[in-house]
């Protein structure tokens, strides 16, 4: 049962070869089982899981058809879960436990859906290697001595180690592409404003964006109907009508026009996930795409953008963590200084300590306009090289990321080097662009990602076109040979 996708659930179910309550304790057994090794959750609600799916078999044998009816998944830790606790990776967050429901766990449990158990992550989103939580590393199903990426490392180590068929992610910088990638499965990040943010712990408000990660372009066709669409308690949330994605998934290829940006296929990218990129371009030519090279001028400006705006964003938002209304206290404070003071250093991890630093002092008086209004400026050139691109082609390809799931702590103490593997997924974010990794190969054992860049609201497409690749190769139902069992 755990390496079935939703849609084959759906199937399952509907014909009554298992009930939602035994897939739910077959997953819950395997989740306790394999979390000792790759520590993925940071809750397993159990107690609650069994009992919807109890109620979801029930709703099924009296007539229900929601469409994603007893159909089990996971939240990244970001989301808040009403009586169930909701930590964001981080010690200031321990204790918290939210009086109400995120808009995205809100509709998928609307259309359904049963939540197993929240998901680790690097702390406040901050970071690609999932090596930055208070609840300690994830390990790569892969390779346990590897990382599965960040933010949302814990969501598609769960996904690839069949724990659950499917998980919730965040993506400011990369954080749902890139451990998708390193993890070998789908993952889509959609336009920013395509699903609400309320109730997702903010990181950098003009970045963050919620989206689906599984093993298949159509699971996340599926999940995406439920999770999008317009939300008045999001500020973001643009009111448009959502697509019927999975109705989408077998359009022809034929005619298609894709861009290869020059910028992508660059030296910053290792040889053998060039080969296998390439290999998915002649798949995809034999489907009737047609490629063309694009110039992505400003792209060697992503990363540093990036690392204004969203330290600058991660400042102002994490300034409510102050130890007086919730979160994390110090003990005896003598004064209220002392009180933020302690609370806060006690509370944060270093990389989220060094985000608000780098972003305080970006934001400072002096220095706003020579960082952080210069960085907005070039996030706007960087949206140009995009919409005149897209006037030519239909969407653009390129890898997720320059290199596989590198080794825990191999690059622990260089900051810069940490950065730079979101150096192909950052762009999308800026331009508030939906983008979409799914599988294409492998390098030594590990799994590879193959990126597609869309125009705004344009997730139907990118989803058509991995489902249709995801028709002809096999790379998305690969697993790790101690997983198959």
């Amino acid at each position: 049962m755990h390496t079935h996708s939703i849609a084959a659930i759906r199937r399952h179910l509907s014909n009554g070869d298992y009930s939602s309550k035994e897939l739910c304790a077959h997953l819950l057994a395997r989740i306790k089982q394999l979390n000792e090794t790759n520590n993925a959750f940071i809750e397993i609600t159990e107690k609650e899981a069994l009992s919807a799916a109890e109620q979801a078999d029930n709703t099924r044998a009296s007539g229900g058809a929601a469409s994603l009816l007893g159909v089990p998944l996971a939240h990244k830790d970001i989301f808040c879960t009403k009586h169930v606790r909701t930590s964001c990776g981080s010690k200031m967050l321990k204790n918290f436990v939210p009086p109400y429901d995120a808009t995205v766990v809100d509709k998928l449990a609307a259309s359904g859906a049963i939540t197993l158990g929240k998901t680790n992550m690097d702390e406040f989103a901050m970071g690609s290697s999932n090596e930055n939580s208070h609840f300690g590393s994830v390990a790569n199903p892969w390779d346990n001595a590897r990382v599965p990426g960040g933010s949302s490392g814990g969501s598609a180590a769960a996904v690839a180690a069949r724990m659950v068929p499917a998980t919730t992610g965040t993506d400011t910088g990369g954080s749902i592409r890139q451990p998708a990638a390193f993890c070998g499965i789908t993952g889509i990040k959609p336009t920013y404003g395509r699903v609400s943010r309320y109730g997702m712990v903010a990181f950098a408000s003009s970045l963050d964006q919620g989206g689906p990660m599984a093993t298949t372009a159509e699971d996340c066709a599926l999940l995406l109907e439920s999770m999008a669409g317009f939300d008045e308690r999001d500020s973001t949330s643009i009111d448009q009508p959502v697509d019927q994605y999975s109705a989408e998934l077998n359009r022809s290829l034929d005619g298609l026009r894709v861009g290869l940006p020059r910028q992508y296929f660059s030296s910053d990218l290792d040889a053998p996930i060039a080969d296998a990129l390439q290999q998915a371009i002649e798949e995809l030519t034999r489907l009737g795409v047609s490629f063309v090279e694009v110039d992505l001028k400003n792209q060697s400006l992503a990363v540093p953008a990036y690392y204004v705006v969203a330290p600058a964003e991660c400042s102002s938002n994490l300034s409510r963590f102050d130890g007086v209304r919730y979160g994390h206290r110090c003990d005896g404070p003598v004064d209220l200084e002392d009180l933020y003071k302690r609370s806060r250093a006690e509370g944060f991890g270093r990389e989220v300590k060094r985000r608000i630093l780098i972003g305080t002092y970006a934001l400072s008086a002096g220095y706003y306009d020579a960082y952080y209004l210069k960085a907005q400026k070039v996030r706007n050139l960087i949206s140009q090289d995009f919409t005149q691109a897209f006037e030519n082609v239909d969407v653009i390809l390129g890898p997720t990321t320059p290199t596989p799931a590198f080794k825990q702590g191999e690059n622990s103490d260089d900051p810069v080097a940490m950065y730079l593997n979101d150096i192909f997924t950052i762009p999308a974010n800026l331009a508030g662009l939906p983008a979409l990794s799914a599988p294409c190969g492998f390098v030594e054992g590990l799994p590879v990602g193959l990126q597609l860049i869309g125009n705004y609201f344009d997730e139907a497409r990118l989803l058509n076109i991995a489902h249709q690749f995801q028709q002809v190769t096999d790379w998305h139902l690969q697993m790790p040979a101690d997983i198959r069992a």
